[in-house]
């Protein structure tokens, strides 16, 4: 199987590090024009430079934009698709604090409302009439297992992803006849600076060492090891591919098979 994505464009959000850096990569091996899109200038302007280059047509770009400030993102947002339409939208953004339910008011949903749900429905919203225009597009977005589980000290992922799959499933139903796909990732453990920061907040609130946490949830994981970022690259760019073309509306864990010890 050879994934060609050659003269597609595709907006990456999150795409200085971590799952959002290894989707970025994957796609511009694959062909892809590739936007990627965070709030440090620096950092996606050094790392949309550093992508891979397989043609002389082939041309990376970056977007300021901060997801946490939805009224400025939604600016920047709907200035950028005046100019751009894009063939591949993956959703993709920075988590909200960890914390527990009794920790939390309803101003916290609130901003993490705006993070997870209002960013991926603007921009979902302002990419579709290309698509739809088209007759092909495809949306990914990356998702948590938390979705099927709650997971713990995770409160504002856990309620508002769940959302998010909810009507991400709805909109697939209804823009299926155009072609396009929508489809989620519900994400486990990967070796990412997020995980990173979680395992060090978990560890100092239980009074436990970095590496103890880290060896559990290691352990927890089928295959004992935390997933890489080009693994799941490696998925997004085939539910991007003309492979998946008949896949839409569904949740896959990427998990190193976690979820089915649930």
């Amino acid at each position: 199987m050879n994934i060609q994505l050659v003269s597609k464009n595709a907006l990456v959000g999150a795409a200085t590090q971590g799952i959002g850096a290894g989707i970025a990569i994957e796609l511009a091996k694959c062909g892809a024009n590739v936007t990627v899109m965070a709030r440090n200038e620096e950092k996606l302007k050094a790392f949309a430079a550093s992508l891979p280059v397989i043609s002389d047509e082939q041309k990376h770009q970056y977007l300021v934009a901060d997801f946490s400030d939805f009224e400025n993102y939604k600016n920047i947002i709907t200035e950028y698709f005046k100019n751009n339409s894009v063939d591949i939208l993956v959703n993709n953004t920075n988590g909200p604090e960890p914390g527990m339910a009794l920790e939390k008011d309803v101003e916290d949903y609130q901003k993490a409302f705006d993070l997870l749900f209002k960013t991926v429905c603007e921009t979902t919203m302002l990419a579709l009439p290309y698509m739809i225009d088209q007759k092909k597009g495809r949306i990914i977005n990356v998702s948590s297992l938390s979705v099927k589980e709650p997971i713990n000290n995770l409160v504002l992922s856990n309620s508002i992803r769940s959302a998010v799959i909810a009507w991400s499933k709805t909109l697939s139903i209804e823009v299926a006849k155009h072609n396009v796909t929508i489809n989620n990732v519900l994400t486990g453990y990967f070796d990412t600076e997020r995980i990173k920061s979680m395992i060090e907040n978990e560890a100092q609130k239980s009074n436990t060492s970095i590496e103890e946490i880290k060896k559990g949830r290691e352990n927890k994981i089928p295959m004992k090891r935390l997933g890489k970022p080009e693994e799941y690259g490696h998925l997004v760019a085939f539910l991007a591919s003309e492979y998946a073309a008949y896949i839409t509306g569904t949740s896959i864990p990427l998990d190193g098979g976690l979820n089915n010890t649930y």
